[in-house]
């Protein structure tokens, strides 16, 4: 399996690498001698394994050029690792193993021996790098993907970002060097459209070379629209349903790479660095659409000349913006004990357990039958609960933060695979100010020091980013990004969100997906809308928990809570503790779920056997 690198013969052996190399660099970090090879090495790996990859790194102003030679080579080896079809698939889980565990005591020691990890280790420490996007990546790509299949789109995109770790770090050079690749706010999803429109480039130019290991790595749903195409490429014949496939897919990527508005108001030379890669994508596009039957024996290139019109005037455009761009080249600073994310397969010890319960209070034991798959929750009595002490309201949103992370150690406890926090409605910019800022600030400061870091908890956020600072949309995105691997519970948190909005915002992506000819406005169906849905794979609500001794649902996840389970409770929010959410879930586990159809019959009571009751908290029972 490879995306964004092209096939190599074997796995790159470093050493002989390192010995031949004699390719200097001219912006190389440091006086080593060693750190220079290793830097050396890097850009000669690059340059031979991906001239594509290189061109545009020569885009680059000279300061970031070396450690996205570390950063490519070091993704490289691992997919190379992850690659060997003539290896066992254990084997090379141990393997990438190995290497990861290896950069782990490397980026502690601050050093290494070997010498792309040598340089993947001074760019991380140099440029103060999170490597667990990385790391992450290696928990995706260790899987024998020959009989990998996506239902859909939104599947296939899953998959696929999880296997490019390397351009949300570049943007991180950027913005370390002084020179932020920034994005508009409003221009996210553009930008996710031209990652998809990179990753489908990409599968369509290797096709030959996945054929030939069995691997058609193309959504269903793509693949139905055109009956016959995929036992036609599988066979390797060219065929009227495979070329019109094929056709319909390189216009796909096309649409998706071809997005202008997405680098208005950016620095010029990274914006050249981002036009030009998408003239470059369209240019094989342009190859791939005229190989025919040759797609199917190997991949397909631009021409020098082509490629040559793309880049020459780029070289200018960048020259001249570097040249009236001061930079920055921030220091090493000093290696940790833990750079990085450990991951689920970083050290084989999984992650750090979340607390026990100061009472000794442990979770109930229920069937898998018996549990919610999805616990929404409305946390309301923040401000009632500060009243009630006479402290001003905001300070009881600052306890609230501890009963949210009791929540999630009560999930982790009990198993729950998803809970979903309502923390600041789009309807609460109309309370005090203070009030507001305390919320937004509190969260913003967990976001980066809270107790979750080292915990297998996927964080996500769901809201508009319209209005919220954009450091917080920054540090929001960021913690998404760097969990999106995690295997444990994913906690989604609600921040300046709406239901009703997020159905408009929905709805309005699912009438561009119609103008872009993505699905027939004729045979909608729910499944059609759910997929476009800010979060298409969250699943539905089992179990909607509001506090506060208010009953209603406030336009939290109307969509997705059409059939939950409603539990209302009436202590304040910061009262409440892990002990709490058992107690909802144990209520869940009573209840008889009938989405519409005749209720099942109860069992006698002679053999009925209730679920376990929680003892509730001493502390709460006089609310």
């Amino acid at each position: 399996m490879r995306t964004k690198f092209q096939p190599t013969p074997a796995p790159l052996d470093t050493a002989t690498h390192a010995r031949r190399s004699r390719v200097t660099a001219r912006p190389l970090m440091g006086e080593d001698p060693a750190l220079r090879a290793a830097y050396r090495l890097c850009r000669r790996t690059t340059r031979l394994h991906d001239p594509g990859i290189y061109a545009l790194i020569q885009l680059m102003p000279a300061v970031l050029r070396p450690p996205c030679w570390a950063l490519w080579t070091a993704a490289s080896i691992l997919d190379d690792l992850a690659d060997q079809q003539d290896v066992e698939q254990a084997e090379r889980v141990a393997r990438i193993q190995a290497w990861t565990q290896a950069l782990r005591r490397d980026l502690a020691a601050g050093t290494s021996t070997d010498p792309v990890r040598h340089a993947l280790v001074d760019t991380a420490l140099r440029w103060h790098l999170d490597l667990s996007s990385l790391q992450g990546a290696v928990a995706r790509t260790v899987d024998d993907v020959r009989d990998r299949r996506f239902v859909d789109w939104p599947e296939w995109r899953a998959w696929c970002e999880a296997l490019v770790p390397w351009v949300d770090q570049v943007r991180h050079l950027f913005e370390q060097a002084g020179a932020p690749m920034t994005l508009r706010l409003d221009r996210q999803q553009d930008y996710k459209r031209f990652i998809d429109g990179a990753q489908l480039t990409d599968l369509l130019t290797d096709l030959s070379a996945d054929l030939a290991q069995g691997l058609l790595l193309l959504p269903q749903e793509a693949l139905d629209a055109f009956p016959g195409a995929e036992d036609d490429l599988r066979q390797g014949r060219w065929s009227p349903a495979a070329a019109a496939l094929i056709g319909e897919l390189t216009a796909l990527a096309r649409r998706w790479v071809t997005r202008p508005v997405m680098t208005r108001g950016m620095h010029p030379g990274a914006a050249t660095v981002l036009n030009t890669a998408a003239c470059l994508m369209r240019a094989q596009l342009d190859a791939v659409d005229a190989a025919g039957p040759a797609l199917l024996k190997r991949a397909q290139r631009p021409s020098v000349v082509a490629r040559t019109r793309v880049l020459a005037p780029a070289r200018l455009r960048s020259a001249l913006a570097w040249s009236l761009t001061p930079l920055t080249v921030p220091t090493p600073r000093p290696p940790a004990a833990d750079t990085s994310d450990p991951g689920p397969a970083a050290d084989g010890t999984g992650f750090r357990p979340p607390p026990s319960h100061p009472d000794a209070i442990r979770a109930p034991q229920l069937a898998a039958d018996q549990m919610p798959s999805h616990v929404a929750v409305i946390m309301d009595g923040n401000g009632r609960w500060a009243e009630q002490r006479g402290l001003p309201r905001h300070e009881g949103h600052r306890a609230g933060i501890a009963a949210v992370y009791e929540m999630v150690y009560g999930a982790l406890e009990i198993g729950l695979r998803h809970l979903t926090v309502y923390m600041f409605s789009t309807e609460n910019w109309k309370r005090d100010t203070e009030e507001i800022t305390t919320i937004l600030e509190a969260t913003q400061r967990e976001l980066d020091e809270g107790p979750l870091r080292d915990m297998n908890v996927r964080q996500r956020w769901s809201g508009r980013p319209d209005r919220l600072p954009e450091d917080l949309v920054h540090s929001l995105r960021r913690e998404e990004h760097r969990t999106r691997t995690r295997t444990g519970l994913t906690l989604t948190t609600c921040i300046n969100y709406g239901g009703r909005d997020e159905i408009t915002r929905t709805a309005a992506a699912l009438a561009q997906a119609a103008r872009e000819g993505e699905v027939d406005p004729h045979l909608l169906g729910e499944d059609d809308f759910a997929r476009h849905l800010p979060h298409p794979d969250m699943p539905d609500v089992d179990l909607l928990w509001r506090t506060g001794n208010e009953q209603r649902t406030s336009n939290f996840l109307p969509w997705h809570a059409a059939y939950a389970e409603l539990y209302f409770t009436p202590g304040y929010w910061p009262d409440n503790d892990r002990s709490d959410l058992w107690q909802a879930i144990t209520e869940y586990s009573r209840r008889q779920r009938r989405h519409g159809a005749v209720p099942t019959p109860l069992p006698s009571p002679e053999n009925h056997h209730s679920p376990p009751h929680i003892q509730p908290d001493p502390r709460h029972r006089a609310r």
